[in-house]
This record gives C-alpha cells, structure tokens and sequence, in this order.
C-alpha cells in the first residue's frame, strides 16, 4: 500500500510539473557530438558513415574522425557507424538532453573472419580480442537506470551470468565459485585494490563504490578467460572508462540520490582539453544519527579528471580520487553498547592518482600510466565493556608504473606486450585479544610491521585470425618478493570460430595466478612462507544472433584451485571462504590472515550459464535473462571436501524495460538465489561443531525492484526524478543465523523489507 502511494505521487508530481513551469518549452533540444576509431589502433575513421536510427540525421566523419549533430530534439536515440571493411557498430540508450553536448567514442574493428561473403548486420554486440569469451560491456545508461542498483559500478554487474550476491547491504563480487579477493579493478588503466566506501581490507567487496557514474562511459566485466594483459587476480576483471569532461562550456550538476548528495563541474581546457571535478556526500548519518542508531557511518568522495591532446597522436590524462570514511558509535545504552561489540568499526581514507600518456603511430599505440592507490585503514572492535578486543592501524600503498604496446602487424594479426612495476609501502599495527572462536579454538594476534614490497610483471600475446577463426594465444610472468616462491608463468589460449555469420564457438584454457593479500602476510610472519594461489581454467560456449539486437549465449566452465592458503589453527578454514562482510568477531577475523598459513588449500568450482540479452533498439525496450548453475568446493588441512562459504547453485536475474518517450521510462529486476551454506549454531551454548561445518544452507531468496524514470528538458538545463522501489513485495532477504550473546539466543537476521527511495539530478 505504501508502495502504491508514492508511486501514485510521483507520477503525479511529474505529470503536474511541467505545466507549472513557465521555463518549460514547448522543443527543446540536445547536441550529440562524437569520434570514430579503429579498434585496434586508435587511429581516427575518415569518412565512416553515421547515422541516427529513425530520424533524418545523418554524416561522415571529418579528417579528425569527429561528427556532430546539432539540434536534435530531446529524447534518447541509438547511434549507428559503418565503414568499407569494417563491422558495422551500433550504440544504444544515448541519452541527448538540453542541459549538456553528449559526447561518445566509437570504436570500430575491421572485419577479420571470412564468413563466406554474408553480410554482417549492424552489431549491437561488439567482442573484444583481450576478452573474447565470458565478457558484458555495460553503457552508463544502463547501469544508471538499474532498479536497486543505486547506481554503483559494481552491484551492476550482479546481475550478469555468474556472479553471487552475498547480502543486498554489500556489492562483493562474488564470480563463478571464487572469494571476494580475487576480482581486479581497473579505472582508466589503474588498477585498484578496492573502489568501495568502507573497503573490506585483503578484499574487494563493501556497501557502495565511490565512483561517481556521472562521469563512466561504460564498463566491461570479464568474469573469465581474459588475456595475459591482466593478472594478479583469479577470477574476473572489471575496466571503468571514465569519460573526458565536456569541451564547448563550463556546466555542472546536483544531485540528490537514495544515501547521498553531489555537486560536480566540467568545462574546456583551452581548446584540446577538458576537465571533470565532483565531490559527494552520504546523508545516511544525518538520519542514522536522528533515529537512534548506535552504529553511524559517513563518507565522502572527490573525483577530478583532466585530459589534454598535446598532438593529434599524443593524449595525456590525469586523474585523482579520494575517499573519506568515518564511522561513530554510540554506547548511551547497554543495548547499544552491546550491538557495537559485534560491529567491526572501520574508518578508512583512500587515495588514486595517476597520469596516463597515450602515442599513436603507424599501425598501432603506446600507454604508459604512473599510478598511486592510498589506503589508511583505522579498525576497531571493543568487547561489551568498551575494551579493544582487536584493532588494526595499517597502511598500504601502490606506486606503480604501467607501460603497454598494441601493434597491427596486419588487418588480420595483432601483437601485444607490456610490462608492470609496483613498489609498495607497508605498515601495520595489529593486535587481536586472546579469543576462542565458535569451534573452540584459540585465537590471537599482535603484529607491528614495516617494509616495501616489489612486485612485477611482463606478459606478451598475439592475434591472429584465419578463415572463419580468430586465435589469441599469450603468456605472463608475475614477481612478488614477499612471498618464498615468488615467481609464475601464466599461459593463455582463446579461440573464436564462426560457425555462421551470426553464431560463435568460443573457447578458453588458461592458467592464472595471484599473490597473497598484503594484509595476509604482514599480520602473521610465518605466512611469508606462501606461495601465488593458483588456478587452471577452461571454458567453453556458444553464442547466437537471433536477431541484430537480441543474443544469446550458453557457457560451461571448470575451475581448479590449487595452493590456495588454509589455516594451520583451523584446519577446516581456507581463505576462499573469507572476504565477503565487514569481517569482525563474529568470523573469529578470519579475513585478515591472523592464523598461521599454508599454500595447501585446494578447491574446485564449476558451472553452467545461459544469457539473453536485448538491447534498446527501433523497439524501444530492453531486457535480460541470466540464469546460472555453479557448484564450488574446497579443501583444508584437514582434507574433508565441504561447500565454500559463497557457494549458490542457482542464480536466476530477469531485467528489463520500456522507454514510453523522452519523458517517461519504466524498468523492472527479478533476482532469484538459493542458499549458501552456513554452519548452524547450538542454541543453547551459541556453539558450533566442526562436524556440522556449512551443512545447513540459508532459504532460498528473491525479489523485485521497480523504478520509474521522469525527464524534464528546458531551454538550457535538465533534470531527472526518479522512484526507486526495492523488495517490491516486502520479502525480506534472509542470512545466515548469528548468536546473541546479549538476550542468549540465536537470531536469524535479514535484510530491510521494501525500500523506496526517490532521487533527483539537475544538469545545466
């Protein structure tokens, strides 16, 4: 009923506002201005064709590559480019609006497979040759538009094939069997430990990234199979592109969203550059704070980005973000006292910056990116009492250098080498109180630690296409000083064969490695003993255009861990089952590496996935279907195989919506998951029994999300409201049971039921 009524106010505060606001015109109208470039090499296409689906609008690109339609009437459009010898690309949900130019890059592949002379529709679906199986590009617009996505980055991607959700409340990634660590985060070819407020240290996972989606042009999520470019992790990759900042004026935009509120500017830097700045804050303590809440936390977040052509062959980008994360407690009850002793407070601050050149030349193009990634992490924890049951103040910092080459020997082979170096700082103040875990084994801590760790890598692959098959075949060599085996070689093989000119064979096999979490190490000094933790991969998978805009795809995959660091203290515990939270007592802090550990964990993770996608075209509506079937499981010291922590069987996801107009669009999630496992607690001591390890499963979860979407274009602003309603049905999501040592009993605990939310943007 509550749901019922805010929707029935919103539309009509939506539909009565524009009749109110004498600014309101009766047209308005955008600017689309783009570049098309050459897949491979960069370079700018003269004289591709572009055009605009549906309307009049129509042109070839200049010498630069650059096009620009003017005056385009408000609404969102699809935006096709073809050239001689070249697939044709269509780009979709390309929101032209009053407020601000749209601007986009276009990047087109000559055609490299012969299919026997047949004509290659306009290609809603673009592969790419680093990540030719198992990969999902998702727009801005896309992942904005998500129902309960709150416009994060990563809790986009939980709705593809193979991803687990562990709770609503946490966006860790979770990619066909493996732990919350091995996920690789790259923003504009930086890579990042972890993009999330209140990051979970050794991890990758937390409640919300602080990458502000104002400023993404898109993603792309791999979440297997990816080339030897990318390494030092185990399981997927996901590349955020941020955009340039707008070159005809200053403008900006506010914003007021579910948890918090953001100001941001953009405008030219002379005349071959830009620049984008924001800066946002949670609002969430404001009302945590007013209701009473013993636990409050707060951020803030900082973005700027600049980016210069110094020639037409040469760009230069730098770019820096900051995180501020704050937590503040509040013991004025023995209730709350209570809570907050089963809470692990985490204060963080996090800074990235870097500086990224790119040279074209003939045939091909150089990166080189300086890079730093910050990280103070502050945690605490009290007992009941108010006394420090485990802190830990640490320091971990990144200062890498980057170079990679791509180079076209021919249209049909491609040539790739890089290499990667990283000195990394490390501190740590860490002590854990004598404490006995649920098992009843004895646990404790105290580590102070400061050195420089050294890590690199080199990695080389080629490309070559033949006939109806296109091959990528590639090596990588990691170094880590800090570890006793501290070298690995990586080999990597891909294949696509056209068996048509709309179905695909794709194909996989791989070894990939990754080094110990730093925390892992410096916590315990028995772990320098550890090796990389490593897996060999193979998938392999179909896919198929039903029609231009509609495909589907069906992978299978098979996982094999080996050397995977397990507990010596608890010899049930491999540190695959860790990660995923915000760690504390309650898992005996397992995540941190405290226990003394062994590269003799191993554990196996396989899996079937099915995927239909449609994207926005001439039928202005979208949809998905992802629907997964995963078994992982591994194996500690005391060699019992057993269910990983994060193991669900099947995942089902159905998204989806229509674009009514300019004005109004609707959209809609289904999420599906069964249980994962969890280890039941005696209800009487708060106990548990190794016996019983993760044989019981949480109930099967599922939900709804809706949101609906209003536009408003002005003569020379814009501004979108929307109604975001999560848990449609008010079915809460359920957890693993947990011990209340305070009222001594077991409690089963759950997610919030329906959540509405309403947020608005405003864009000059």
């Amino acid at each position: 009923m509550k749901t019922n009524c805010l929707t029935a106010l919103f539309i009509l505060v939506g539909s009565f506002l524009p009749s109110q606001l004498s600014a309101t015109p009766l047209f308005a109208a955008g600017t689309l201005h783009g570049r098309v470039l050459n897949g491979a090499t960069k370079e700018a296409i003269v004289g591709a064709n572009v055009t605009i689906p549906g309307t009049a609008f129509g042109m070839v690109t200049d010498i630069n590559g650059d096009f620009t339609f003017g005056n385009i009437p408000a609404g969102i459009y699809q935006l096709k480019v073809s050239q001689i010898g070249f697939n044709p690309v269509v780009k979709t949900d390309l929101v032209v609006a009053a407020g601000k130019p749209t601007e986009i890059v276009v990047e087109i592949n000559e055609v490299l497979i012969d299919v026997g002379g047949v004509t290659i529709s306009a290609d809603f679906f673009q592969k790419n040759v680093e990540k030719p199986i198992s990969m999902q590009a998702q727009g801005a617009e896309e992942i904005r538009r998500l129902p309960g996505g709150l416009e994060d980055v990563v809790r986009a991607v939980s709705i593809l094939p193979g991803v687990a959700q562990v709770d609503n409340g946490r966006n860790d990634l979770i990619v066909r069997g493996g732990a919350p660590s091995e996920n690789l985060f790259l923003i504009d070819n930086i890579e990042v430990a972890n993009i999330n407020h209140f990051g979970t240290q050794g991890a990758t996972g937390g409640p919300t990234s602080f990458i502000n989606l104002d400023f993404v042009s898109g993603t792309e999520f791999s979440c297997g199979g990816f080339g030897a470019r990318y390494g030092d992790r185990l399981s997927s990759v996901l590349s955020v592109n941020l955009r340039d900042g707008r070159t005809d004026r200053f403008g900006g935009k506010a914003t007021l969203s579910a948890s918090q509120f953001g100001v941001s500017g953009e405008g030219p830097i002379g005349e071959q550059g830009s620049y984008i700045v924001s800066a946002r804050r949670s609002y969430l303590d404001f009302i945590f704070k007013a209701a009473g809440f013993a636990f409050v936390p707060e951020y803030w977040d900082f973005l700027i980005k600049a980016n210069y052509e110094l020639t037409r062959n040469d760009n230069i980008t730098v770019l820096s973000i900051s995180a501020i994360d704050n937590v503040r407690q509040f013991n004025d009850t023995k209730e709350k006292q209570y809570g907050n002793s089963q809470i692990l407070a985490s204060s963080q601050y996090q800074g990235i910056a870097g500086v990224s050149w790119r040279h074209l030349f003939k045939g091909g193009f150089s990166t080189v990116t300086l890079g730093t990634t910050y990280v103070k992490f502050d945690m605490r924890q009290d007992d009941t009492l108010g006394i420090p049951l485990f802190t830990n103040r640490s320091t971990e910092n990144e200062i890498s250098v980057r170079g990679d080459v791509v180079y076209q020997l021919s249209t049909q082979t491609e040539l790739g080498f890089g290499l990667i170096g990283k000195t990394i700082p490390l501190t740590t103040d860490l002590f854990l109180r004598p404490i006995s875990s649920i098992y009843g084994e004895a646990l404790s801590a105290k580590a102070n630690y400061s050195r420089t760790a050294y890590k690199g890598a080199v990695y080389v692959q080629a490309s070559q296409s033949m006939d109806r098959m296109r091959v990528t075949l590639g090596g990588r060599a990691d170094y880590f000083n800090m570890i006793k085996d501290n070298f690995v070689f990586a080999p990597r093989l891909s294949a696509t064969y056209a068996l048509t000119a709309i179905t695909n064979l794709n194909a996989s096999v791989g070894k990939y490695h990754q080094a110990p979490s730093y925390i892992w190490i410096i916590s315990n000094a028995a772990n320098t003993d550890l090796k990389f933790t490593s897996v060999n991969q193979a998938i392999i998978g179909i896919d198929h255009l039903l029609r231009s805009d509609v495909k589907i795809s069906l992978e299978g995959y098979y996982k094999e861990y080996y050397d995977y660091p397990a507990s010596m203290t608890r010899p049930y515990l491999v540190m695959a089952n860790t990660g995923a939270g915000f760690g504390g007592a309650e898992e005996g802090f397992a995540s941190f590496g405290t226990d003394p550990l062994t590269s003799a964990g191993v554990g196996r993770a396989r899996g079937v996935e099915l995927f239909l996608q449609k994207k926005s075209s001439d039928v202005p509506h979208y949809a998905l279907l992802s629907l997964s079937y995963n078994i992982a499981d591994f194996k500690g010291l005391d060699g019992a195989w057993r269910p990983g922590n994060f193991d669900q069987r099947i995942i089902l996801n159905l998204g989806g919506g229509y674009i009514f107009n300019e004005r109004w669009e609707f959209s809609g999630k289904f999420r599906l998951a069964t249980g994962r496992p969890f280890t039941p607690i005696d209800p009487v001591t708060g106990r548990s029994t190794l016996a019983q390890y993760n044989t019981s499963r949480v109930v099967t979860n599922h939900s709804l999300d809706m949101r609906i979407d209003r536009r408003f274009n002005f003569e020379t602003w814009n501004l979108v409201a929307y109604l975001d309603v999560q848990n449609l049905y008010n079915r809460k999501q359920q957890s693993a049971p947990s011990w209340n040592a305070y009222k001594r009993e077991v409690e089963q605990t759950s997610s919030i039921g329906i959540l509405p939310s309403i947020g608005v943007t405003a864009e000059f």
